[in-house]
């Protein structure tokens, strides 16, 4: 037996049940993986809440890092004493012990441990993806990144210093300002104290951006559009305070003929070699130690409820995980 967090409906916090769990052994290309670490991500809040349904009842979480034990019929990716990492679904990841499908499996290089492993595979895999696929950027552009003090923005910040290119962020704190220009941020806009598309115009001598990075949704949709450049490409990749509105197209045409993308990380990495490419290029970016990952929050699993009201109330900065 196994615990892990089950649902058998969707609600708050106080809907994920820590439970008893028959695991069984793993079918035709699955493995079975006993976590050390377990990554907490905003879009396991909206599994939780209902926003991205699921059949019921339901297990959470989409990323983990442990050791192979046992592997079923056919799997060829990994073997039995690998230590591995993953960020996809089917959700699950909430447990001791789970089987997944060993396609989603990648062998975690010896010199990364378990909790940098569990905390950067969806945060790390999807700045991957947003520089260097969704657009890609090069030495010199200037971009807007929104939450830059969250997980994925600390990895953003640090990866855009990389790459050469000049990373505006927003935060919703002076200690989130400082966060984010410790990480390499060029700029940083306090959207508490300052309206962020003005800040950007002067920040840019009235050009705008090429890029900006949303992961906010409602609330930042449309100041994201007015920061933007001609040309420039909107990439709605979260919906942190709900999801964007029904718009006109001409909101885009009317701002300069803009792009717009609404990606996600399972699209980039549905191929296996896509998968096996991208975390290469992150476990090349962590093992340099040009992109450090910040584990600030650590839970037991059994309080996986306390790691879902800090992170819905943005009290959190860098990566959480959960500890089996």
């Amino acid at each position: 037996m196994s615990k892990a967090i089950r649902m058998t409906r969707t609600g708050g916090p106080e809907v994920m049940e820590y439970v008893d769990v028959d695991v069984g052994a793993p079918g035709p290309g699955e493995a079975t993986v006993r976590h050390e670490a377990i990554g907490v991500n905003f879009i396991d809040v909206y599994f939780r809440t209902g926003l991205y349904p699921q059949p019921l009842p339901a297990g959470l979480g989409m990323e983990g890092a442990g050791v192979v034990e046992a592997v079923g019929e056919g799997v060829t990716e990994v073997k039995p004493g690998d230590r591995v990492v993953y960020a996809g679904r089917p959700n699950g990841a909430y447990a001791q012990v789970r089987n997944m499908p060993s396609a989603q499996l990648v062998v975690l290089p010896d010199k990364i441990d378990f909790e940098t492993g569990a905390a950067m595979m969806l945060q790390g895999l999807t700045v991957q993806y947003l520089f260097h696929r969704t657009v890609a950027l090069k030495a010199g552009d200037t971009v807007l990144f929104h939450a830059a003090a969250g997980g994925v923005g600390l990895i953003a910040c640090q990866w855009a210093k990389v790459l050469g290119v000049n990373l505006i962020g927003t935060v919703g704190s002076e200690e989130k300002a400082a966060l984010a220009i410790e990480h390499g941020a060029a700029h940083v806009i306090n959207y508490n104290k300052e309206n962020f598309a003005e800040r950007v115009r002067e920040i840019t001598g009235g050009k705008g951006v090429s890029v900006v990075y949303d992961s906010i949704g409602k609330d930042t949709f449309f100041g994201s559009l007015d920061s933007l450049a001609p040309l420039g490409m909107m990439v709605s990749f979260g919906n942190a305070s709900g999801p964007v509105p029904p718009f006109s197209l001409g909101e885009l045409q009317s701002r300069g003929s803009l792009f717009i993308t609404r990606p996600t990380l399972m699209s980039y990495a549905a191929q296996r070699q896509d998968l096996e490419d991208m975390a290469k290029s992150l476990f090349g970016v962590v093992s340099s130690g040009e992109v450090k990952i910040n584990v600030k929050q650590r839970y037991n699993l059994a309080d996986v409820a306390q790691a879902h009201i800090d992170l819905e109330s943005r009290k959190t900065t860098g990566s959480s995980i959960l500890i089996p």
